[in-house]
């Protein structure tokens, strides 16, 4: 049996996020993630304004009249939530984890799916793939996403997004939208990514915290590694230490998001300052208008 804590946030993000998405993103999914192809629907008569081209001559010879094929989308996708669950998520020095941030994330994705009747399914990982569920529709099934995305307990602390792309990459044999979550600390993963662009719709979903970005002037501060457990004393006080943290900071951002460019992916930043959901709303319209242009 789940205990009550843990069904109180499930519920408190299901109803967060189904807002969002009844108020805002369910329409702009639809726009933004297409169909595989289109199906065959019906003849029906022509009517003025009709694209000539969709003209079935043979029902039109043998009634005497123009008659047209309609034709609808293959609607039906599927969804791959890859969520990095390594001890660097656990961070969080605003309102909210990076895991806590994650699933929330993972919800308002998952949720935008079903609702357009589309399969999603969830791969967890650290430096192993350490849960795969298969995709599947349902709010039932989203509800134990959004549960193990919050409170699977992982056996390892560290990361490989290496290994998490192969596994996606040898389970997955249709062309799928693939949403990576992860904070990127990571290397040496660039040819998997590569390779699941390639052959998926791929966005990349960095999930970053303010105090990975730049350090406050506090005098001496402990700084660990969540995954290595290393530490190492730094003198914030310094105006030269914070502004050598912060540069590395943005080269790696810069850095990743070059490399998600290159491989053809896209790239959006979330933080959890709170600054999320906008960044998901800028994504979708940003990428709305491009399909537009093409």
């Amino acid at each position: 049996m789940i205990p009550r804590e843990i069904l109180k946030k499930i519920r408190q993000i299901e109803i967060r996020t189904n807002r969002l998405v009844s108020e805002t993103l369910a329409g702009q999914y639809h726009s933004v993630f297409k169909g595989q192809g289109m199906n065959f629907d019906e003849v029906r008569e022509y009517q003025p304004g009709d694209d000539v081209r969709s003209i079935d001559w043979n029902v039109t010879a043998r009634m005497n009249h123009p008659f047209i094929k309609k034709f609808v989308e293959e609607r039906e996708l599927t969804v791959m939530l890859v969520v990095d669950l390594s001890g660097s998520g656990l961070f969080g020095s605003v309102a909210q984890s990076k895991r806590e941030l994650a699933a929330e994330i993972a919800s308002v994705l998952a949720f935008s799916a079903i609702r357009n009747n589309d399969k999603v399914g969830l791969i967890l990982f650290s430096e192993n793939v350490e849960k795969f569920i298969p995709p599947r529709k349902g709010s039932r099934h989203v509800l134990r996403l959004i549960r193990d995305v919050l409170f699977f307990q992982p056996a390892r602390r560290g990361t490989s997004l290496r290994e998490a792309l192969e596994f996606l990459n040898r389970i997955l044999h249709r062309r799928s939208i693939v949403f990576l979550l992860s904070d990127f600390l990571d290397r040496d993963f660039e040819r998997a990514l590569k390779r699941t662009a390639r052959h998926h719709d791929l966005i990349a979903l960095h999930i970053a915290d303010p105090r990975e970005e730049e350090l406050p002037a506090v005098g001496l501060l402990e700084l660990e590694d969540a995954e290595t457990r290393a530490r190492v004393l730094v003198d914030t006080s310094t105006r030269r230490v914070r502004e050598a943290y912060a540069a590395a900071a943005r080269q790696r951002r810069e850095a990743l998001r070059q490399l998600t460019r290159a491989a053809g992916a896209d790239f959006v930043e979330v933080s959890t300052d709170g600054s999320h959901l906008d960044a998901l709303i800028r994504f979708f319209r940003v990428r709305e208008r491009r399909l537009r242009r093409t």
